[in-house]
């Protein structure tokens, strides 16, 4: 800090508050330092203060230090404390003295499973021995000895990473992180305690994302996925020479063999116990580092799922295990993942977890089923091996009643797995848990399963069934009393079977054709026509529902085109189809001038084949009655619409207008002149096109047929 004309720098220190470091035996020294530029008359120029701070460590304190001969020398020694403040120093040390050290460090992996190795707190070789952040450059140059001086150091340094404190100052020091990575790169396959304590440094760094790119900067993720491979590999030898001891050793009477092979299975266990762990930190490492799409991008070329299917399929640690499905779920929200596990044929390998008893682990594992739910190989191989009776008694736990819900959903997407609902216990529960819900419109996940439940007439048998029959009437009434469209979707798909079942809705048609009268809203009218129109039975008196809920005035209305939206209206065509089913009913439609605006719809939407079926069909139903047929075939134009869409390309429209156009044949003889000649000539096209062609070459070789002239004759 300097100008031309100044002169001299006046500083003026001023003595703070003390207080103890929170982590370390220390005490720590507030002060301010006030720095002024003079010039040259010795006015000040230039001012500016600073808060700073010396820390005072105190590594001899323990139990036998004499406190106030220490504080003395302390203040002697520091001119920042002043000689009054020699009682608080005092009271500092006694505190530091009495401190407990549990108190010092603070977890950096607060919300994940902290992946510590167990044998960090059980070394002999930390006995008496506790880690200073002063004390890097010693512990450095234990890296360069032999491995269990290396494994000393590494441990060191991983007690000081664990503490979030130490982390900014670790990053900023210049050589510990490449030595530490130069190690791991050189020694890895001598020592397991070595690679798990250096992996787990840099895992302390990788729960927090600032400091995933010095990580990236020395490829510790690419050298994870090489140690953990290589040990997957090594466990599969072990386990084969473990075996053959075994095969040689079956015989319990040789004492001998039977020694030799408790101590090979205790070796073999104390392996597996350190490389579990070992993979715990490498793949914790990874799942960090994967929080970059980038990052996750290059573990895929390297085939992570690979090695965490590899690792799944012959590991048994509960915690290996849950953090395992947990990579893999993080993973599996990616096409390309979800289809090497789809390779890797992980359903099986999940069966175990789908509904054990432990609460993490089998919640992990129904929202990694929820992600591959989505591909339906996938949901059939789900089926295939069981998965649905082992699904259903989770809804007793209220924590994976949801996630459960939703995986039962998507796999009721394929209709054969539906008729699969009958043979387990789950409907009576999903039925209850409606009945049980809190006022209001039930959860849209279970509202969405129920619906794809009712689609299957067994599945609507039990559910009628339920609480001694009368549960259908609590379905309904909470429906329309919550306004819950979803919940009448359920009840409309119930109504789609067979006349015992349809039977059962006949005291709620009042209900249903009574929403048009009290205008619900256009969702909850859809389900309600759509329920009305289901209800297609011989003995109901549909004149008396048609005049008392005013329902030609709303059907006319929602017919006009663009008047009401697509839904609406294929429902109001599906109703009138089954209204016409009763010969008084068709003829006050035909008389309404609905079948003319049928005929406009038509017009306007031809392009959609349900609505076009639908209308179609009610022609077939309306020229059965002779009133009907009358106007049909006289005032209007349906049987040319008709005629024109015997080519259409859906075969189910044909179908319909083949049979309603034989009807109309028999009754009126000039429009079954022309419809004979019209599907003569659909049957025959391919022939009639073939004559037609052969007819116009004909005349084009007839027209080039004249004789042959000489240039003479044109003279």
């Amino acid at each position: 800090m300097q100008t031309e004309d100044a002169r001299y720098l006046k500083r003026k220190v001023k003595g703070g508050n003390i207080d103890v470091h929170p982590s370390e035996k220390a005490i720590i020294v507030n002060y301010e330092v006030e720095a002024t530029i003079l010039g040259e008359l010795g006015e000040p120029m230039l001012g500016e203060k600073k808060d700073c701070q010396k820390v005072i460590r105190v590594h001899s304190l323990n139990e036998t230090t004499d406190i106030a001969a220490l504080a003395q020398e302390i203040v002697e020694r520091c001119k920042l404390i002043h000689i009054s403040k020699l009682a608080e120093v005092e009271q500092l040390l006694y505190y530091l003295q009495t401190r407990k050290e549990t108190g010092k460090r603070k977890k950096s992996t607060q919300g994940l499973l902290d992946p510590s190795p167990d044998f960090l707190n059980d070394s002999s070789l930390l006995e008496g021995e506790q880690p200073s952040i002063n004390c890097i450059d010693d512990y450095i140059e234990l890296l360069y000895e032999d491995v269990p001086s290396k494994i000393k150091a590494s441990s060191l340094l991983l007690r000081l990473t664990r503490n979030p404190d130490n982390l900014e100052e670790m990053i900023q020091h210049d050589t510990v992180l490449g030595a530490l990575t130069r190690v791991l790169r050189e020694d890895w396959r001598k020592s397991v305690e070595l690679s798990t304590n250096i992996m787990y440094v840099f895992f302390c760094l990788s729960t927090f994302t600032q400091f995933h790119p010095v990580i990236a900067k020395y490829k510790i993720g690419a050298l994870c996925m090489s140690i953990a491979e290589h040990e997957l590999a090594r466990h599969e030898t072990w386990k084969e020479d473990f075996f053959k001891l075994t095969f040689v050793s079956g015989d319990n009477n040789n004492e001998s063999a039977v020694k030799e092979f408790e101590k090979a299975q205790k070796k073999y266990l104390g392996l597996v116990k350190k490389q579990d762990q070992l993979l715990r930190v490498a793949f914790y490492l990874l799942l960090n580092l994967a929080e970059d799409a980038r990052v996750e991008l290059k573990m895929k070329n390297r085939n992570i799922v690979g090695v965490l299917m590899r690792a799944l399929e012959t590991r048994s640690n509960l915690e290996l295990v849950i953090l395992i499905i947990s990579f893999l779920k993080k993973l599996s929200i990616f096409l390309e993942n979800k289809n090497e596990m789809a390779k890797q044929d992980i359903v099986p390998k999940l069966r175990p977890y789908v509904a054990c008893d432990h609460e993490a682990l089998c919640n992990l594992t129904q929202r990694l089923l929820l992600n591959l739910t989505f591909d339906a190989e996938l949901r059939q191989k789900m089926v295939d091996n069981g998965f649905l009776p082992a699904v259903t008694p989770i809804f007793n736990n209220p924590a994976h009643r949801t996630i459960s819900i939703c995986v039962l959903y998507h796999l009721s997407f394929d209709d054969k797995t539906r008729s699969m609902f009958s043979y387990t216990d789950c409907i009576p529960k999903l039925i209850k848990m409606i009945v049980e819900s809190p006022e209001g419109a039930i959860d849209v996940e279970l509202a969405a399963l129920c619906i794809n439940i009712a689609t299957k007439p067994k599945n609507t048998e039990i559910i009628l069934q339920c609480s001694n029959g009368t549960l259908l009437k609590q379905l309904v009434k909470r429906a329309f009393r919550f306004k819950d469209p979803l919940l009448l979707k359920m009840v409309r798909n119930m109504t789609q079977h067979g006349q015992p079942v349809k039977r059962k809705f006949v005291e709620f048609l009042g209900l249903f054709a009574g929403a048009v009268k009290k205008g619900f809203e256009e969702d909850l009218l859809i389900e309600c026509l759509g329920a009305l129109g289901n209800l297609n039975m011989k003995d109901i008196n549909y004149e008396v529902i048609l005049n008392k809920y005013q329902l030609l005035p709303f059907l006319q209305n929602t017919l006009k085109p663009g008047h009401a939206e697509d839904d609406l209206v294929l429902e109001a065509v599906v109703l009138i189809g089954t209204i016409s089913t009763d010969s008084n009913c068709a003829a006050i439609l035909a008389q309404s001038g609905i079948i003319q605006t049928l005929i406009e719809l038509l017009n306007v939407k031809q392009e959609d084949d349900e609505l076009v079926l639908q209308i179609a069909y009610v022609f077939y139903k309306m020229i059965w009655h002779e009133e009907t047929r009358r106007v049909i075939i006289s005032q209007t134009q349906a049987p040319a619409y008709l005629i024109d869409l015997m080519h259409d390309r859906n075969a189910e429209i044909r179908r319909v207008c083949d049979n309603t156009l034989d009807i109309i044949m028999e009754h009126n003889e000039d429009w079954g002149k022309r419809i004979k000649l019209e599907k003569f000539r659909w049957h025959n096209s391919q022939w009639i096109e073939m004559v037609e062609t052969q007819q116009q070459d004909d005349e084009d070789d007839d027209m080039y047929d004249l004789p042959y002239l000489r240039d003479d004759d044109l003279l």
